[in-house]
């Protein structure tokens, strides 16, 4: 079984505190991940320097600057899945419609992105929509969260996990 993290809307400077943070996380909640996917509203690239020597596969949020490495969207394909990775913008409402648009042409299997800071996991089809909320910003919802992608035998599973 491959084991992917799942973190956006961290909205972290690049500073002591936001790496501990980070780090911490990549100890706890992440713990024996293969890979992390990072959907965006980083802030500081930098940061994602926490989570080494596990690769993270990240984008550019509504929030962060252009950034080498950074792309408005990716596929990321892993062990026979294709997820689709995107940041989203504007308003929640149209929002996953929005995104979806955005893959239109290509056969995924799970979609992650992030922006609304609302966690979500669920299947529309055969398509897994995941946004893992914010790790650091709930704005309004009891906790903050991430989540974590799971794949085995060409399929993928999703769980929000609470940052209580």
């Amino acid at each position: 079984m491959l084991r992917i993290g799942v973190i956006s809307d961290t909205h972290l400077p690049a500073s002591g505190e936001a790496l501990a943070f980070l780090a911490d996380l990549a100890a706890s909640r992440f713990q024996g991940v293969d890979m992390i996917l990072h959907a965006g509203d980083i802030v500081a690239p930098d940061v994602l320097a926490a989570f080494a020597p596990v690769p993270v596969y990240g984008v550019r949020g509504n929030m962060d600057p252009a950034a080498p490495g950074l792309p408005h969207k990716r596929i990321v394909r892993v062990a026979g899945v294709r997820i689709g990775l995107i940041h989203g913008w504007g308003a929640r409402q149209g929002l996953i419609q929005r995104i979806r648009g955005e893959f239109r042409d290509e056969a995924l299997d799970c979609l992650v992105f992030g922006h609304s800071h609302e966690p979500l996991c669920q299947r529309e089809g055969n398509l897994l929509l995941f946004n893992p909320g914010s790790a650091t910003d709930p704005r309004g919802l009891p906790h903050a969260s991430v989540g974590l992608l799971e794949i085995a035998n060409g399929s993928i599973d999703g769980r929000i996990i609470p940052l209580a």
